[in-house]
């Protein structure tokens, strides 16, 4: 289990919001921090606060994705020509993980890294077990025919908690998703909202 696995929540309770619309965070409870100093009142928040705000709740949002990962995002996204805060998070819902999370193939992104990692997934037919790899449009992930029978899949499968983005189409039967499109942000599933506009204010 990583660090950030065992801490998850704590995402939730230092930003003050249930950052993946999970039933079970402490936020439904406990709207404020965690810690003595939770309950203090807050000042006035600056300009770089809202940024690096911004940016610790999407990092947050997709796992565990390192500084030095997110940074590299950052900068493949500022390469490709257009909008950087969509290209951002078009590489961020083409990683596998965040595929198979929005697939419904497990029931959070933590989940769906583990389940990467532990070879469980194909892409095209061909095992792939590095959560970051990036999926492109028309590829299709599937669950490994020994994996299908997992509680952890069948009951992920069954939630309603989650709906699918039109961006991905899943075929139930087979236990395989094809990724449609590249998805603008407005696309993009959020239960809080994210801004990535000031993503790219911190970095730039």
């Amino acid at each position: 289990m990583t660090k950030r696995h065992s801490q998850k929540y704590k995402i939730d309770r230092r930003m003050g919001e249930n950052i993946w619309g999970r039933p079970k965070s402490p936020v439904n409870k406990r709207s404020y921090g965690p810690g003595e100093h939770g309950q203090r009142r807050k000042g006035k928040t600056s300009d770089f606060g809202l940024q690096l705000r911004a940016k610790q709740k999407l990092k947050g949002y997709y796992g565990n994705i390192t500084e030095k990962q997110f940074r590299r995002i950052y900068s493949d996204a500022q390469r490709v020509r257009g909008n950087t805060a969509e290209n951002m998070i078009g590489i961020l819902e083409s990683r596998l993980d965040t595929m198979v999370y929005r697939a419904k193939f497990v029931p959070t992104v933590f989940a769906a890294r583990q389940f990467v990692n532990h070879g469980h997934v194909t892409v095209n037919g061909r095992k792939v077990n590095i959560p970051s790899y990036r999926c492109r449009v028309g590829d299709v992930i599937q669950i490994r025919e020994k994996s299908r029978s997992m509680a952890l899949v069948l009951e992920a499968l069954e939630s309603p908690e989650r709906d699918l983005p039109d961006y991905v189409e899943v075929n139930a039967k087979s236990m395989s998703a094809t990724y449609l499109r590249t998805p603008a942000f407005a696309d993009v599933p959020y239960p809080v909202q994210m801004e990535p506009n000031l993503v790219i204010e911190f970095y730039s």
